[in-house]
């Protein structure tokens, strides 16, 4: 067995040891009704709590405008798992229009708060900082792909800071946030709230192959993580030789000029860095 095979298969059974809970109750989860049961009660928060003047979500108490009425608010139909999700989300800044929304594996410097729905606050960056969106939850990795980023001012220090950037909210089901597991101070089964700006995206090569990662969703679900052809159970994103050939990807470049796509020695329809017979 390859090293990076065995540290890979090492990584996967701490996560799942590390997650797996002592009662049938996993098993028995019924995501769907959760999806339904999560909707009803973001939409009872959105019809009764604004957005006030400061940035701040409040509840409403002398007849203000509720966010479900914000004509900003719009619904991001997903589907996971078999199971029909709705995530909320609410822009307040679209970002610059001539820039790149995030594929689902990118990377985003962001900064973010996040809420319960009864306001309690349990994590908050005022500082930027990069997370890709193959390592977050989905609600994130689908919810940035609706803003793009902003505008980077370089000062005379050599400081830098941005403006006009993405920023919104998202109301994210616990489906796709952490379930019915939970996590740290969220509990489980429980929606939760990002206040979010997004400043700036990073097309991800998370192996360094030649191939930008989101090109490396073969099945074209927009997922990178269930692509593997070679069966190694590394995702081909993280893979260095994607078809398990013996040949780096990087070096399938038949005729160097870049695109590993339009390389296929054998003329079979498969490029070459996914063809392990070429």
């Amino acid at each position: 067995m390859k090293f990076k095979n065995l540290f890979f298969i090492l990584a996967i059974g701490i996560v799942y040891f590390s997650c797996k809970n002592d009662s049938d109750d996993v098993i028995d989860f019924d995501a769907a009704a959760q999806s339904i049961i999560d909707d009803e009660a973001l939409v009872e928060y959105l019809q009764t709590h604004y957005l006030n003047e400061d940035g701040g979500i409040w509840t409403i108490t002398d007849g203000e405008s509720p966010l479900m009425d914000d004509e900003r608010l719009e619904i991001q139909n997903i589907t996971e798992n078999e199971v029909d999700y709705k995530l909320y989300y609410l822009t307040e800044s679209k970002g610059v229009e001539e820039l790149k929304s995030p594929s689902r594996a990118d990377s985003v410097l962001t900064t973010y708060t996040g809420m319960l729905l009864d306001s309690t606050v349990f994590d908050s960056r005022s500082t930027l900082i990069w997370f890709s969106l193959t390592g977050v939850i989905n609600g994130w990795s689908y919810g940035f792909t609706n803003f793009k980023g902003g505008d980077k001012v370089i000062n005379e220090d050599e400081s830098f800071e941005y403006t006009n950037s993405g920023k919104g909210i998202l109301f994210i089901p616990s489906g796709l946030a952490y379930g019915n597991i939970g996590q740290s101070f969220i509990p489980p089964n429980a929606p939760l709230i990002f206040q979010m700006t997004l400043n700036e995206v990073n097309e991800s090569d998370d192996d360094n192959d030649g191939v930008l990662s989101i090109l490396e969703d073969v099945d074209g679900d927009g997922d990178v993580r269930n692509d593997d052809t070679d069966g190694d159970l590394i995702p081909n994103y993280l893979d260095i030789d994607d078809d398990g050939d013996g040949i780096f990807t990087k070096d399938e470049d038949a005729n160097n000029d870049g695109d590993l796509s339009n390389d296929d020695d054998d003329s079979d329809g498969i490029p070459n860095y996914l063809d392990a017979d070429n």
